[in-house]
Parts: C-alpha cells; sequence; structure tokens
C-alpha cells in the first residue's frame, strides 16, 4: 500500500501497511504567500532580442524548455489555479519489496488539485524538493520530474543511514509560470537604471538600460571588445563622455503593483511532507549506483560531492592559507561572490584588505597575505547591476577582466554572474555568458594549468517584490543556461542551487555562513586536490 497525506492537515497520518518498513509516519504543513497575475501594464517596451539568435543560442533557449502553461483569463479565477491544500503525495513502496536501504530510491507521487480539489490535468507547475534530517544536519535535493497531466515525481537517494524527512515546495503554480512569461515578455524593463552626467558645475540623470526607445537623442555605450550593448539617453546640455556613475533607478510603481495585484492568485506555496524512513545498516554506496545522481549531499554539516574531486573540510586558518599560498585568486561577478570574499577576510587573520576606498556594494576590492604571498580580489560584473551607485570606470566585463589574466597553476578564477539578469529576456543572459565563455577558452588555451570555478544560481525567499524581479523560476532559467553553457570545458563547478535547496537553513539570496563555508571548501579542494582522499 502507499501512504497518503492530503491536505489540509496538521496531525499524523499513519497508514503505510509494508512489514518491511516500521514506524513509517508523514506530516503536512502548509505557508501560502500571494502574487499577482493580472496583465502586466506595457509602460516600457524594450526590445532586448532584436538580433537574430544563432544556432548557439537556440540551442541554449532549448535547455530551458519549459512545458506549456495554461492562457489566463482576464479576470483570471482563483479556483482553478493549483492549491496545495488539494495537493496529496504518496510514498511509493520499495519495488523491488522489502526495506529501503542506503543506495536505494525514494519516490513521492504528487498529485496537484485546484482550489475546487480537481486534480490538475496538465504540468508547468516549479516543485523542488529535498531529504533531510536535521539532527543528522544531512541532505539531499530531489529531482521533480513533470509527467505533463498534474502528477509529478519527486525522486530522492538514499545516501546516509538513518530516518529522513521528506519536503516538497510548490514554488509556483503553472499559472503564475504563465504571469512570469508574460511579464519578461511585456516589461523586461521594469527594473530600470540611471547615471549621472557631471561637467563643473553642471549635472544631469537620465535613465539607462541595455536597450532603450529612441524616444530622444542616446548615448551608446556598447563595449567595443565584447558587443554588450548599453544605453543611457543623453543629456541635454551634456556629452556622453560625462557620465560619472551608474544606478538602479527603481523597479515597479505602486500604481503598478496594484495592478498586478487586482485578482491575485495564489503563486508561491509551501507544502512540507515530512516521512520518517529507517535504512537498515549497510555501508555508504558510491555514487556511480545512485540515480539519479545529485551533485552532492550534506552528512553532519558538510558536503560531500558525488562525483568529481573529493571535498575536504578546511576548518582553520592555517589549512585555508597552506592551500592558497602562493596564490592569486580572482573573484568576478555579483554580491553572491562578493560574500566569498567577505567570508576569506573574515577566516583569515593574516589576510589583510587594502583600502581601495570602493563601495561596500561593488568593489573592486583587495586582500594581501603577504607572508604566504596570497592575493584575494574581487571586481563586481558589469551592468546590468542592481547596486545603489558604481563609478563607470569600475564597470568592468568579465570577459575583457579574463582577457588581461597571464593564469596559470598559481591562479585560481571564480565566476558569478546570474540574479542581476532576472529582469531581461534570457537571451541577453544567454549571449552574456558566452561573451565569458569564449574569454575562459582563451584563457585556457594561452595558460591550461589555470583554475577556473562557475559559481550556479542558488534559491532565495520569495517576498513579492522579488516574484516579480528575481523569482526562483528565474534563477532556474538562468542556472539551466549557465550549465549548457559551460558544458564540455574544463571548468569546475560549484552547485549553489543544491546546495542552497539541500541545506536545513533557509533560502536566501546570500547564502547563510554554513552554506558558504562549504563553497568555499570545494573551491579550495579543487585547488588543493589531496591524494588518497
Amino acid at each position: 500500500m502507499s501512504n497518503e497525506v492530503k491536505a489540509p492537515t496538521n496531525h499524523v497520518v499513519d497508514h503505510f501497511q509494508t512489514p518491511a518498513v516500521a514506524n513509517v509516519t508523514a506530516v503536512r504543513q502548509f505557508v501560502s504567500k500571494t502574487t499577482p497575475t493580472t496583465p502586466v501594464p506595457n509602460h516600457q517596451h524594450i526590445n532586448c532580442s532584436h538580433q537574430q539568435l544563432s544556432p548557439e543560442e537556440r540551442r541554449l533557449l532549448g535547455s530551458i524548455a519549459w512545458p506549456e502553461t495554461p492562457r489566463l483569463p482576464v479576470p483570471i479565477s482563483l479556483s482553478t489555479t493549483s492549491d496545495p491544500t488539494h495537493s496529496t503525495f504518496t510514498i511509493l513502496p520499495v519495488r523491488a519489496g522489502g526495506q529501503w536501504h542506503v543506495g536505494d530510491e525514494l519516490e513521492a507521487l504528487i498529485q496537484i488539485g485546484d482550489f475546487q480539489g480537481r486534480p490538475k490535468q496538465f504540468g508547468g507547475d516549479f516543485l523542488v524538493a529535498r531529504l533531510h534530517d536535521p539532527e543528522l544536519l544531512a541532505g539531499v535535493a530531489g529531482r521533480v520530474v513533470d509527467h505533463l497531466n498534474g502528477s509529478y515525481t519527486a525522486v530522492f537517494p538514499l545516501l546516509w543511514e538513518g530516518r529522513a524527512q521528506v519536503e516538497v515546495t510548490l514554488v509556483h503554480s503553472s499559472e503564475a509560470i504563465t504571469v512570469l512569461r508574460r511579464l519578461t515578455m511585456e516589461q523586461p524593463g521594469r527594473v530600470y537604471f540611471k547615471s549621472l552626467f557631471q561637467s563643473g558645475s553642471v549635472s544631469e540623470t537620465t535613465v539607462c538600460n541595455v536597450c532603450l526607445p529612441p524616444t530622444q537623442p542616446l548615448c551608446n555605450y556598447t563595449d567595443l571588445h565584447t558587443g554588450e550593448p548599453w544605453f543611457c539617453y543623453k543629456p541635454k546640455n551634456l556629452s556622453c563622455d560625462t557620465r560619472i556613475n551608474h544606478y538602479k533607478g527603481g523597479g515597479l510603481g505602486k500604481t503598478d503593483r496594484q495592478n498586478l495585484s487586482s485578482g491575485a492568485t495564489q503563486t508561491t506555496s509551501t507544502s512540507q511532507m515530512f516521512v520518517f524512513i529507517f535504512l537498515s545498516g549497510q555501508p555508504e554506496v558510491k555514487s556511480s549506483t545512485v540515480k539519479p545522481e545529485p551533485a552532492g549531499y550534506y552528512y553532519q554539516g558538510a558536503w560531500r560531492a558525488l562525483g568529481g574531486a573529493t571535498v575536504h573540510q578546511f576548518n582553520n586558518a592555517s589549512a585555508i592559507s597552506q592551500c592558497l599560498t602562493d596564490k592569486v585568486v580572482h573573484l568576478y561577478g555579483d554580491s553572491t561572490i562578493r560574500q566569498w570574499f567577505e567570508h576569506l577576510n573574515s577566516v583569515l587573520p593574516d589576510l589583510k584588505e587594502f583600502n581601495l576606498h570602493s563601495g561596500r556594494q561593488n568593489g573592486p576590492f583587495m586582500s594581501v597575505d603577504m607572508a604566504r604571498n596570497i592575493l584575494v580580489k574581487f571586481s563586481c560584473h558589469a551592468p546590468p547591476l542592481r547596486f545603489s551607485s558604481v563609478p563607470t570606470n569600475e564597470l568592468h566585463y568579465i570577459a575583457n577582466e579574463l582577457d588581461r589574466l597571464v593564469g596559470g597553476s598559481n591562479t585560481v578564477v571564480v565566476i558569478g554572474i546570474w540574479s542581476h539578469f532576472s529582469t531581461f529576456p534570457i537571451v541577453l543572459y544567454m549571449r552574456r555568458l558566452q561573451s565569458i565563455r569564449r574569454a575562459v577558452l582563451r584563457l585556457l588555451n594561452r595558460a591550461p594549468d589555470t583554475l577556473v570555478v562557475i559559481r550556479t544560481a542558488n534559491l532565495k525567499a520569495l517576498t513579492l517584490y522579488e516574484t516579480l524581479t528575481n523569482s526562483d523560476w528565474y534563477s532556474l532559467q538562468r542556472d539551466k543556461a549557465l550549465r549548457a553553457t559551460f558544458k564540455g570545458l574544463n571548468v569546475r563547478l560549484v552547485d549553489a542551487w543544491e546546495m542552497s535547496l539541500a541545506h536545513h537553513l533557509p533560502h536566501s539570496l546570500h547564502p547563510q555562513t554554513p552554506i558558504i563555508k562549504n563553497m568555499i571548501d570545494i573551491v579550495l579542494s579543487y585547488t588543493c586536490p589531496q591524494k588518497n582522499g
């Protein structure tokens, strides 16, 4: 028989009666938030994808393919949208019968229902899942398979002995995905930027973006080397070369948010399904026997990779400093990479930051350990960039920075770029990645011993504003595109997506210190691989 827990419920249900497993219980809890699904006002049309798609871009678009989602009536009816309280899940019995062992897979069958309790007949909901044990500080991301008929299967490899909890989250309903798709098409400029132009006592501020309607003269700041576009409206009394900074101008106004929230539908819902499983005392299996194979899992708070280099724990300053001796570490990207610079500074007392009088959001930053010949540098990527203010002479494209590196066995390059591209069409992000990929290839061709590490996107807490500008669905698309772009290249990944999903700490745009520490351990393990690990 199967164990089915239906919503809503806050009590324990125990009717899993297979003889192979004892004391299997399940609990389901619900937390719901709402985000809007009404049509997006088309205040500013920005055509950022006017170029013809290349074969590579068409391939990358294929890598992020999502099932068709329903067209929505106006006004939308909440009753026909996905509702976690009318959704069920069933833990499927062990395929071969008997008890679950380490090395087996656990499968949960999920049926999504709408607010009227009717089973959904199509897919496209955005679900994520994990298997974890808070006491063991163990966790692994599950793989969710969409059967395109309203049902889904969450598959988890069983990697440790003991008990575990299944947690499945409905991040967005299929109807909400329709809205997010429409939002990107109709209002890609919902976050806009500005620049200050100044000459002597004369100053002006104008709107800037990747592409702007040519309703007035434009200043063209397209990068000559990478071809990355950027434009500002030309100030009335100053020339284009008097631009001195870049900053985020704003996003959707109050009126826009009110228009969006009329007829709001549930798009972010969390359902926790706890299943306690007692596994037999089998030895831990090798990752090759576990399918589907995740990037890794947590056990006793430490990340264990499943494939690739063995991850070692660098638990003190001496071990980290020894690994980084005679190394130059270049960190390029957004604030989630800046976290790594800050972490290294905080745990290495002999790594001293040199005061470059830079803004604390954007840098650039540089820290030095003179005795061990360690240099760590951070530089933010070029626009789009939602920072408060960045001097124009500090706006550097990652590809150009890579072309300036000599590289070699003493050089570590870390790249993390994703979050600031969420409000734009995905093709814009793909083109930025392809530019960086070409530069990485040039670097590895002239210095093949250079270590290049790519950080993927991660899940975050979703407020209404975050859902409209930086939804996890947008991040997932960029995560898939990034992996497809660098697949087959001699680079290493830090799988921030799985590391944030599998961990017991709440999702955050900027993961908490225990997760950052594990990420740094991965980079150090790539930098200083240990034999007989």
